[in-house]
């Protein structure tokens, strides 16, 4: 381990930025890194770095008193959207919608991770889960506010407003009520920004009457009132609480697969006591999703001690210190889960952590680090384990790491995929297609779509 420490005074006169030569290595042994870092060990795994909070609240009690106070209205989680209850942080009730689903897509997994989105939509369809995958909507901006500082909270705010407001109002366009369809959140991201804006707009009426001059602008109120969201919730979420439903339509055996769960820091660290803890899953100790499905799906979840590490991306030092994300995520993450798990496959939940993961390995053959580990979203592995094609939907080929040995542990040919698949393109290539998803459906504001009886 190597801990990086200021030192000295002459950089007493400057901003530390946490970057750069004003930091170097600690020059710690082993032995005293061990020691150094026994916290997480003695309290992490326990969650008392998440719970032992001097003040906490449910935000949502704000919320329902100012829609009393009639300053704002509440998009409801119906019956009509199946929820299942759940059980968060403190042991606080959430409402997860499983049907009627509005999907927030995600702009790093379409341009990055492709198979990532259309697992998820197939395992629906599978499922017969009801949902609508419109392209009225934009992305959450967080990237920009993390990555450099130059968004502000207003914009931020305002984003998340508009892109809800347009999941309350889209299935008019199909002839339905409003508030038919519930936002399901693609992205880890855009996940804990939006947990976040919804706490600061709560609280602060300045800042709600701000976005409200932008919403009015743009034709997003709702009787002139913004439109809260009772519940944010991600994919990952409607995958643990479908994680049954989904491992009784498994095809493949996955009892000799080792697999290790990467939890993604704005999934479960940001606005911690919105997420998911079960007892039925690692009792009850750690955040539940994805870990909960994979072992409903019969894997083998391996500990690690590095399980609470960040996967390195970081936003602000992927930019300004890519070697550092580069080091962390071979040496903090993908070393020890190959050495110390002796793992078959790495799960995620997050856009970032899973190409910060996957398509950074290859740098570390530069340095003699050959540690190759498949890095796959939670969804691509079910949908795979459930008989999904791994080129046409888990779409395995845009990652970096080698994911041929997992296919091959599985009882899985991936020739004979690929070459299905090679096909397959051949006839894409020509005019023939097929989709997941009806594309006329897409486009519900604009010229293109009808209403069908």
């Amino acid at each position: 381990m190597s801990i990086q420490v200021p030192f000295g005074n002459q950089f007493a006169d400057q901003r530390f930025t946490g970057h750069g030569n004003e930091w170097r290595d600690s020059q710690l042994n082993p032995q005293d890194a061990q020691v150094a870092t026994q916290w997480v060990e003695a309290k992490i795994d326990k969650r008392s770095m998440l719970t032992n909070r001097e003040r906490v609240e449910d935000v949502r009690d704000i919320m329902w008193q100012l829609e009393k106070d009639g300053e704002i209205i509440v998009h409801r989680v119906n019956d009509g959207h199946k929820p299942v209850m759940t059980k968060t942080l403190y042991g606080w009730d959430k409402k997860i919608p499983t049907d009627r689903l509005w999907h927030h897509k995600s702009c790093g997994q379409c341009g990055n991770i492709p198979g990532y989105p259309t697992s998820l939509l197939w395992l629906m369809n599978e499922l017969g889960t009801t949902y609508l995958d419109e392209t009225d909507q934009t992305s959450c901006t967080a990237w920009n506010y993390h990555g450099s500082g130059i968004g502000n909270v207003v914009s931020l705010a305002a984003v998340f407003l508009r892109n809800f407001h347009q999941a309350f109002v889209a299935s008019q366009a199909e002839g339905l009520d409003s508030a038919y369809y519930y936002p399901l959140v693609h992205c880890g991201t855009s996940f804990g920004n939006y947990k976040e804006m919804r706490q600061f707009l709560l609280h602060s009426a300045e800042l709600r009457e701000q976005v409200k001059k932008i919403l009015a602008k743009i034709g997003r109120l709702v009787d002139g009132k913004i439109l809260i969201p009772e519940e944010i919730v991600h994919y990952s979420e409607w995958l643990h609480v479908m994680r049954h439903e989904i491992s009784e339509r498994q095809t493949i055996d996955a009892s000799n697969i080792r697999a290790v769960i990467h939890p993604a820091c704005h999934v479960y660290k940001m606005v911690p006591e919105d997420v998911i803890y079960d007892d039925e899953v690692l009792e009850g100790n750690r955040v539940a999703v994805s870990t909960g499905l994979v072992q409903a799906l019969g894997a083998n979840v391996i500990d690690y001690s590095t399980w609470y590490d960040c996967c390195g991306f970081g936003f602000r030092h992927i930019i300004s210190e890519r070697e550092f994300t580069r080091s962390f995520a071979i040496d903090r993450k993908i070393k020890v889960a190959v050495e110390e798990a002796r793992a078959d496959v790495m799960v995620g939940h997050d856009t970032g952590c899973i190409t910060t993961l996957d398509k950074n390995q290859w740098i570390g053959k530069a340095v003699d680090k050959h540690y190759e580990m498949p890095i796959l979203a939670d969804c691509q592995l079910a949908a795979v384990l459930c008989g999904a094609h791994p080129y046409k939907i888990a779409q395995l080929h845009w990652h970096a790491s080698a994911f041929e040995p997992l296919l091959e542990k599985l009882g899985i040919d991936w020739r004979e995929a690929k070459f299905e698949f090679e096909a397959y393109l051949a006839d894409v290539e020509a005019g023939h297609h097929e989709t997941l998803y009806d594309p006329r459906r897409a486009i519900t504001s604009g010229p293109g779509f009808e209403v069908r009886v």
